[in-house]
């Protein structure tokens, strides 16, 4: 059976369109300009998106990992999520946003031949939950196509090593990385640094490893330079995929 192509292009931050199995796929939209979110922990946005909310075409699905973080859903992310055929997020978000459809962990979705499943995550430390709420990850599976995990943002190798293990096998993980930390929990990011995303590869196996929520914002305190280097110097670079913000990455 011939695979369907698969690719990822970039749209800034945690955003990206994912065409699989004949399906167009948008993780956590954000389409605002730069600037600043303000709250009790204000947010710097200092990069536009690649693509706006018109570019990235018609979407089958929305993979919302959380709603209540500016970076993950922004306003003008918010006001596209109607144009989406599906969106799917967490179970608080469904509470939260008309038309979110939640999931909790290990519920399936089911558009066409493609299951969605939503995964666990952790936005931060053990026990973050109570400041950070709740996130979700997906994994995409259809027959005869290749396993795709996005994580969302996750910070935890445990969760990421446990998945791995129920799910037996991923061939691409999309990776929030960038060590988000806006100080919250101390030295304790809210994804993904550089040392831990290399951890998680070796824990799913010889999946291809795509980072994104990696550059554009204030509070990710890593650059993708940094995370480079360090999948280098542990010998795993034949497995990373950088993608470049507008352009479709073949996977």
């Amino acid at each position: 059976m011939t695979q369907n192509p698969l690719t990822l292009t970039l749209v800034g931050g945690p955003t990206a369109v994912i065409d699989y199995a004949g399906l167009r796929l948008l993780t956590d939209p954000t389409f605002d300009a730069p600037q600043t979110y303000p709250g009790g922990i204000p947010l710097h946005k200092l990069t536009g998106p690649a693509l706006d909310a018109d570019a990235v075409g018609e979407i089958h699905a929305v993979l919302l990992s959380h709603d209540q973080h500016p970076d993950n859903l922004d306003e003008a992310g918010r006001a596209f999520l109607p144009r989406a055929g599906v969106v799917l997020s967490t179970p608080e978000a469904e509470d939260r946003v008309e038309g979110v459809t939640g999931l909790a962990p290990w519920q399936t979705h089911r558009i066409g031949a493609v299951e969605i499943t939503a995964v666990p995550a952790l936005h931060g430390p053990e026990g973050a939950e109570e400041l950070s709420g709740t996130v979700t990850g997906f994994v995409l599976s259809a027959p005869g196509e290749r396993v795709v995990y996005v994580s969302g943002d996750n910070a935890s190798v445990a969760l990421v090593t446990a998945i791995a293990e129920r799910i037996g096998r991923i061939d691409v993980a999309v990776l929030f990385a960038g060590a988000a930390n806006v100080g919250r929990f101390g030295d304790a990011d809210l994804t993904l640094n550089a040392r831990t995303a290399v951890e998680a590869a070796r824990e799913l196996g010889d999946a291809v490893i795509v980072p994104v929520h990696a550059e554009g914002w204030h509070h990710f305190s890593e650059t993708r330079e940094r995370l480079v280097r360090e999948f280098g110097y542990a010998g795993l670079s034949d497995r990373l995929r950088v993608p470049e913000a507008g352009v479709p990455l073949p996977l």
